[in-house]
């Protein structure tokens, strides 16, 4: 009962966001952290009330691509915790309250912490929350979709790889089964390839973002991501996130 409580609790606290995103993918090294942190950086940049809940408890890395040292992020708390401010974003990491170490959570116990966390938040006033979760396609952090898709909206990253397109139709067919109709695409490192490969009803492809070998040079500080060369590929994924509807 306590987790159906928190679960209504959560429900109420992003009713009150425009839009929630959750950002999946069915594998790692696809740049799904990579992705959810810049356009919710690039979102807020563009002067959206925009904020970004890293939600991976045992490999956190939102932090890493915005440059941000989690030992020095303070939260303040009042009646809730209020995100940090990275920038214009409102950011909040589990690496500030580990030190940047693992949680050895498993089961049901990741779950507990990841609607507990998003219970405490203090959200105001947010227009765009983007949620970055773990990798992959375990109940744990799916459940986020699964019983918030009244209030969340799934975005999925791929690849144009072919195991990674496979994959990723798997975890298409979840999220249709748990009763979800509406799903956002993103194509990371392609070329625009896969719009005609995901043109079916339920499936918004929102746009894609080129393979770049200097992409490192994108990441690790405020400055980095504020000069990445393909800023304008995120930037018109945010423009299409806040135009739809």
């Amino acid at each position: 009962m306590r987790l159906d409580f928190r679960i209504l609790h959560v429900k109420d606290k992003l009713m009150a966001v425009k839009k929630t995103y959750v950002v999946l993918s069915s594998k790692g090294g696809v740049g799904k952290s990579t992705l959810s942190s810049l356009l919710a950086f690039y979102a807020a940049e563009r002067g959206a009330s925009a904020g970004l809940v890293d939600l991976d408890f045992t490999n956190p890395s939102t932090h890493i691509v915005l440059g941000v040292d989690p030992r020095e992020v303070r939260y303040v708390e009042e009646k809730g915790i209020f995100p940090a401010l990275v920038g214009k974003l409102r950011y909040v990491t589990p690496a500030a309250f580990t030190r940047d170490s693992p949680l050895p959570l498993r089961g049901e116990n990741v779950s507990r912490a990841l609607f507990e966390l998003i219970s405490i938040l203090r959200l105001d006033g947010l227009d765009y929350l983007f949620i970055d979760t773990p990798p992959g396609m375990s109940d744990e952090h799916m459940d986020i979709v699964y019983r918030l898709g009244e209030v969340v909206k799934p975005v999925v990253v791929t690849t144009p790889s072919p195991l990674s397109v496979s994959s990723v139709r798997k975890m298409i067919s979840l999220l249709r089964e748990s009763g979800l109709r509406e799903i956002f695409l993103v194509e990371n490192m392609g070329g625009g390839g896969l719009a005609d490969v995901f043109k079916e009803p339920g499936i918004t492809y929102l746009g894609y973002v080129p393979f770049y070998p200097g992409f490192d040079n994108c990441i690790g500080s405020l400055e980095n991501v504020r000069r990445c060369p393909l800023r304008s590929y995120f930037e018109s994924i945010v423009d299409r996130l806040m135009s739809e509807g």
